[in-house]
């Protein structure tokens, strides 16, 4: 299936390796972008006016009766143990969905993982390897894009927690619109008309700033999903991955400079490892005081800047700080290109996508963003987990990061 990029990203893996031809080879083989949202979203909520409540006892009562009746089911399944909750996963071999399948199993969930039959990065894993990989859960088979597989497959007993790990793997135009939005929303469609009773929804902190295509698709399915009225939901934003931003370990290790935009200090992100997102979006299935918010997410312990990653490893290494700093300009000049391109060959339109993409990470920080203030807030950006940043970079730099590819989500071909 499908899954979730990496949610958030100042390093984060977004763009597909196609994006190597938007940029020097020297820069892209260095330079990894974060994860990555206009305002926040309020919600929706049904609420009887006073007026309304005043017309008549007649009508008090019936309404009454019917918000019962909608919150009891809700109520009934968190208060089941584990085990009679079933959890249904879409996209779950992704780079975040497989941590989830993982952390929901080990709760002794009845967890359901919904996966295409060639799943995985560039579709290597076939159908026994997904089973293997998600020993303890109930594994099908099918197509997102296909409400009939999910009506058959996916939902063919009754299911009464949704979680989506679903994301396009390149960030493209089409792509993201596809996976982002319309196989997320035939999701949201069939476990509505299955009486589904909660939804969580892996999206990204970046959707905060929407200016690219992927963010305005994740933007349309989270209004979607809070317009929908019959099922509860929450929106786990995160903010980049440890992971994403790990592209120049091996770089630097070898003695080569730490790559970065201007002077490193134009975006920051609080990342958090991938257990720990995958534990908060656990919590989410049955803990009340998630239900119908906005969660923003990243890791324990402070922000930090490009620079402030490049010095952390240069620490840890014990190698003396090199840095490549590489104009803002650069990346501008590119998307200006190749937009001018695309207008010729319609078929270049994802190349400038993927440099603004790179742009994105480079300049906009993965933390919660202050529309009226018009600036990131580290403060306000809440910190969950164990793991820091300092101790996964001291861990990576011992034992690498095999196993721990982005692959399709790599920006500019790093982590491949």
């Amino acid at each position: 299936m499908l899954s979730a990029k990496s949610s958030s990203r100042v390093a984060s893996g977004r763009a597909s390796s196609r994006a190597a031809q938007a940029v020097p080879r020297a820069v892209s083989s260095a330079v990894a972008m974060p994860t990555c949202s206009a305002s926040a979203f309020s919600g929706v909520n049904v609420k009887v006016s006073a007026t309304a409540l005043r017309s008549s006892r007649a009508s008090t009562s019936r309404m009454a009766t019917r918000v019962a009746a909608q919150a009891a089911p809700a109520a009934d399944f968190r208060s089941r143990a584990p085990k009679d909750i079933r959890v249904l996963v879409v996209g779950p071999t992704g780079y975040i969905g497989k941590y989830v399948v993982k952390e929901l199993i080990k709760r002794g969930y009845n967890v359901v993982a919904f996966s295409r039959e060639s799943a995985g990065i560039k579709g290597k894993m076939g159908k026994d390897d997904v089973k293997k990989e998600f020993a303890g859960a109930d594994v099908r088979f099918g197509n997102v894009l296909d409400l009939d597989s999910l009506r058959a497959e996916a939902f063919k007993e009754p299911v009464d927690v949704v979680v989506s790990c679903l994301a396009s793997r390149t960030g493209g135009i089409k792509d993201s619109w596809l996976i982002d939005y319309q196989a997320t929303k035939n999701t949201l469609d069939v476990a509505r008309e299955k009486g589904t009773k909660h939804f969580v929804l892996l999206s990204a902190i970046c959707v905060q700033k929407p200016l690219l295509e992927f963010q305005r698709a994740k933007l349309k399915f989270e209004s979607d999903l809070q317009a929908a009225g019959d099922i509860t939901y929450s929106i786990v934003r995160p903010t980049a991955f440890f992971k994403s931003i790990a592209g120049q370990i091996e770089i630097v290790k070898k003695g080569n400079p730490y790559v970065m935009f201007g002077d490193g200090n134009l975006a920051a992100c609080k990342p958090i490892s991938e257990s720990d997102l995958a534990a908060f979006i656990a919590d989410c299935v049955t803990e009340e005081d998630k239900v119908n918010k906005m969660l923003p997410i990243g890791g324990p312990g402070q922000a930090y800047t490009a620079k402030q990653q490049a010095d952390l490893l240069f620490k840890i290494t014990g190698l003396p700080p090199k840095y490549f700093p590489v104009p803002v300009a650069l990346m501008d000049g590119m998307i200006g290109l190749f937009d001018g391109l695309a207008k010729i060959f319609p078929g270049l339109a994802d190349t400038a996508e993927f440099a603004k993409i790179g742009k994105y990470y480079a300049t906009e920080s993965m933390l919660v963003w202050d529309d009226k203030k018009q600036v990131y807030l580290e403060e306000e950006t809440p910190g969950y987990g164990k793991e820091t940043l300092e101790q996964f970079f001291t861990r990576a730099v011992k034992e690498g990061l095999k196993g721990q590819e982005l692959g399709d989500q790599a920006v500019f071909g790093v982590n491949e």
